[in-house]
């Protein structure tokens, strides 16, 4: 009776510390997805991308899994989730944006950043018309 009486202690404390453990991480928010929650976020995630980019103009996706921010010169960043942080670049004409029912898709000639697809609502058109206006590759 006492290795049964041990086995269930055993038992018990192993599953009120793996319950400990599940509550501090979600009291930490670990294991959540990143989101881009609102424009001032946006703009933070930007300004870590390049130093100096200022955007006049902020798309970000009902996900929260990327934006398009554009400056007073035209110049338009992707910020995207990438793992559990964000990456981002400058758009040239190297990209392709297209609408694909109602969402913007953006492919990239480099398989590394891969493709970026957002739900950017009624502005996708907006945004995926502003592709022809983008400058050719930087040198």
């Amino acid at each position: 009776m006492d290795s049964l009486a041990t086995t269930l202690l055993q038992l018990g404390g192993s599953l009120v510390a793996i319950l400990a453990l599940a509550a501090l991480a979600r009291w930490l928010k670990l294991g959540e997805e990143p989101r881009i929650r609102d424009p001032q976020q946006a703009r933070m995630l930007a300004e870590e991308i390049e130093c100096g980019f200022e955007p006049v103009d902020i798309a970000i996706d009902r996900s929260g899994y990327g934006a398009l921010l554009r400056d007073a010169t035209g110049r338009i960043m992707l910020v995207r989730q990438h793992g559990a942080n964000f990456a981002g670049r400058m758009l040239d004409k190297q990209a392709q944006g297209r609408l694909d029912q109602g969402l913007l898709v953006i492919a990239f000639p480099e398989k590394t950043f891969g493709t970026a697809t957002l739900d950017l609502g009624p502005a996708a058109a907006e945004w995926a018309a502003s592709f022809r206006r983008l400058p050719g590759p930087a040198s």
